[in-house]
């Protein structure tokens, strides 16, 4: 038998009745003699709440193995038979129990705020210590009325398996994580020189080079208004020597409405003619990715 004592145990009053299962007993003397013949508890019958069969357990006299004495003590259990019928095999659930009081004509609510997992190891979660005995067995204060009833009730609330998610990696050991172009007779090129696309961490990339000179690159693959990509790197001019590469760092989250990220102003066309063409006008970039993201995510 699972309990729970702690801080995360609430009280408060409320108006409305219990929603999964209400348990009125018309004499309560005579329910505490009965369950002198089953270890002291009274369990309702089956009832549904969340895709589940449950059962409430009342203990009218406490439950002495769980440090319920001197209260009233009440459970909620998991059928077996449900669990194992209706996957999962472990049920998250949050339960409030309810005591009626005629003099306020509300019911005392008791709950532990914390979810608690029913399988087939555990069934069975509860509080021990929901009323003082006295307190409740006092018609004075009125928790039995009518002659000698009362009214018990639960709420339970089921926590589905979540069904929305996203997983994100990091890949920062790529395969072959460096792209080349050789671009020939750069000085005549127009406007615009856009490069092939290449696959790099799950995703297709592209540039473009404006010849002032700009600089963008470019994923091809985000079509979903909800997809993003995050890229780390590297792109580079290459000195026909060796000695002087021109780079700068790629950093940042693309999605759908910001696909590619780049320099309006990369280097001065002066300086590109300078620097960076070989004798034949031939220009050579580099792009090399380190890290890449991949997310795997549920349908909408």
């Amino acid at each position: 038998m699972c309990s729970s004592v702690s801080s995360t145990i609430v009280q408060t009053w409320r108006e409305r009745s219990p929603s999964s299962y209400s348990l009125k007993i018309q004499n309560f003397s005579q329910l505490k003699k009965s369950t002198l013949s089953s270890d002291g508890q009274y369990q309702s019958r089956l009832f549904s709440s969340g895709g589940y069969n449950w059962r409430m357990i009342i203990y009218p006299n406490g439950n002495n193995k769980d440090n319920g004495s001197g209260f009233i003590s009440m459970y909620v259990e998991i059928d077996g038979k449900s669990l194992m019928s209706t996957p999962p095999s472990e049920v998250f659930a949050d339960f409030r129990f309810f005591v009626f009081n005629k003099n306020e004509n509300k019911y005392f609510t008791i709950q532990d705020v914390e979810s608690k997992p029913f399988n087939n190891l555990r069934p069975v979660w509860g509080l021990p210590q929901v009323l003082q005995f006295v307190t409740f067995n006092d018609p004075k204060n009125g928790y039995i009325f009518g002659g000698d009833q009362f009214e018990f009730g639960v709420d339970v609330i089921v926590a589905p398996p979540p069904t929305k998610w996203e997983s994100i990696s990091f890949d920062a050991k790529l395969i072959n994580p460096k792209f080349s172009w050789t671009i020939k007779n750069f000085s005549k090129l127009e406007y615009v020189y856009t490069s092939n696309s290449f696959a790099m961490g799950g995703s297709n990339w592209g540039w473009q080079m404006i010849i002032h000179l700009s600089v963008l690159a470019e994923s091809e693959t985000l079509a979903e208004d909800h997809e993003k990509i995050f890229a780390q790197g590297h792109i580079r001019i290459l000195d026909p020597v060796g000695l002087n590469n021109f780079s700068c760092e790629l950093l940042d989250w693309h999605d759908k409405s910001n696909t590619g990220w780049g320099w309006d102003q990369f280097v001065s066309t002066a300086e590109l003619r300078k620097t960076y063409l070989d004798e034949d006008g031939t220009l050579n970039v580099e792009i090399e990715f380190e890290v890449v993201s991949t997310t795997k995510y549920s349908l909408l």
